[in-house]
């Protein structure tokens, strides 16, 4: 008997994969469902979430939307069924005090400068964020910004955001100066020196004499009239923007071989990093102005400012020296064979890998400022905190608590939800290596 080969000729046409495999279908297979634990897993979790939910929901969907007073939405509960006045949220509360919790107490007629100034923020940050989608020349206006965002918030004449530019000017200045004639070190040290000298002794006197001349400004707002979100998101917005730089000056300096600047830079960030917050606040807040001289007035919120930057600065000084430190040494060495210097090697190799490895530390450092500016309402600063106390003080909504807190809540977690979201963004397009 012999054997008869065949050999097709035609390939079959390609057939869909089975429904039970692909999809949906086939992701709950294989995730959820695919043995007899995972199954009763997946069931009981079901349940949970359904019990859940079933006490949730008809809470959140209150219809107390119109309700003037804790006492009002409980008649409008009742009436609707909703466990005697009890099973829902008094959402009333926030219909009434939603623009307080956001503004504090800003002059009403003047909610359009925060407003102006957040929106100028989202455009200020495009060019920094997304830099290849947004077009170059913007980063002029990044650079602008810092100045213009407190003159929106703050108010008053014009001509002093634009001496305190005029003193990085100078600094730049005087830095090119001395490090053409003598070394980068010295420029530094002199554009620091004649930045201080300026904004200390002189730009008091240019700013009065300019104004006497040419008033243009702004009408004022006192710092105490600031307050809600619109406070956190100021202290959270500098103390973010500071923090990072000063974090790469202080890791930079914890490793520089010149000993005076290493252990200044060691003591600060280990003294700062073993205080807590609170204490470096209160200090802000009271004590601080037993050592200025009599008669100073140095804004609260500007106390509050420093002390949270400093604080910010020396936890990012360690998470940006853990980036540094997870550099191999041929990147130093790469870096010396090429001829650079020590600042050009840390401005075009060192420093951007080093940032680079560091981003999940660095936004979760972010994260956390931002929460922490909550803090401020311990030294009677109106935060949304310190905000819900007031209102709760009110005969008509005391006893509320849970609906103020969940839309604190709700708007915080917007805020740290998309800095994350960025930051997985950022190491997405930044990743070269192979996986």
């Amino acid at each position: 008997m012999s054997d008869v080969s065949f050999v097709r000729t035609e390939m079959l046409p390609e057939k869909a994969p089975p429904v039970t495999s692909a999809g949906a279908i086939g992701w709950m297979r294989e995730n959820l469902f695919s043995g007899w634990f995972n199954t009763a897993l997946t069931l009981v979790s079901l349940v949970v979430i359904l019990y859940v939910l079933s006490a949730i929901v008809p809470w959140v969907l209150s219809p107390t939307w119109s309700g003037t007073s804790l006492n009002e939405c409980r008649e409008m509960l009742a009436a609707a069924g909703h466990n005697g006045g009890h099973g829902g949220a008094c959402w009333g509360v926030i219909r009434e005090r939603w623009i307080q919790l956001l503004f504090g107490f800003y002059p009403s007629e003047l909610y359009w400068r925060p407003i102006a100034a957040f929106i100028l923020l989202a455009v200020a940050l495009a060019p920094i964020l997304f830099s290849d989608k947004v077009p170059g020349k913007l980063i002029w206006f990044s650079a602008a910004y810092p100045f213009i965002f407190p003159w929106l918030l703050w108010g008053g004449t014009v001509w002093g955001p634009i001496a305190a530019a005029a003193g990085f000017g100078i600094g730049f200045v005087v830095y090119r100066i001395l490090s053409d004639a003598v070394s980068s070190l010295a420029g530094m040290i002199g554009g620091l020196v004649a930045a201080l000298i300026w904004w200390l002794a002189l730009s008091g006197l240019a700013v009065s004499a300019l104004e006497s001349i040419l008033p243009i400004g702004i009408e004022a707002v006192e710092s105490r009239k600031f307050g809600g979100f619109m406070l956190s998101i100021t202290i959270g917005i500098v103390a973010i923007a500071c923090s990072l730089p000063l974090g790469v000056v202080l890791a930079l300096g914890r490793q520089s071989d010149l000993l005076i600047v290493k252990y200044l830079c060691v003591g600060f960030i280990e003294f700062i990093r073993g205080v807590p917050l609170i204490t470096l606040l209160f200090v802000a807040s009271t004590l601080l102005n037993i050592f200025m001289p009599p008669g100073t007035n140095f804004d609260i919120i500007l106390r509050v400012l420093i002390m949270v930057t400093l604080f910010a600065s020396a936890y990012m000084a360690e998470v940006i020296r853990g980036g540094l430190a997870a550099l191999p040494k041929g990147q130093y060495e790469g870096a010396d064979s090429l001829g650079l210097d020590y600042w050009q090697s840390q401005r075009l190799i060192i420093m951007p890998q080093a940032l680079k490895i560091s981003i999940p530390g660095i936004v979760s450092t972010f994260i956390g400022v931002f929460k922490d500016t909550t803090l401020v309402s311990i030294i009677g600063l109106l935060d949304p905190l310190g905000l819900s106390n007031a209102i709760r003080a009110d005969a008509n909504w005391n006893g509320i608590v849970w609906e103020l807190y969940g839309f604190i809540a709700l708007l915080f977690f917007v805020f740290c939800f998309g800095m994350s979201r960025y930051s997985m963004y950022l190491e997405r397009k930044l990743q070269t290596g192979h996986r």
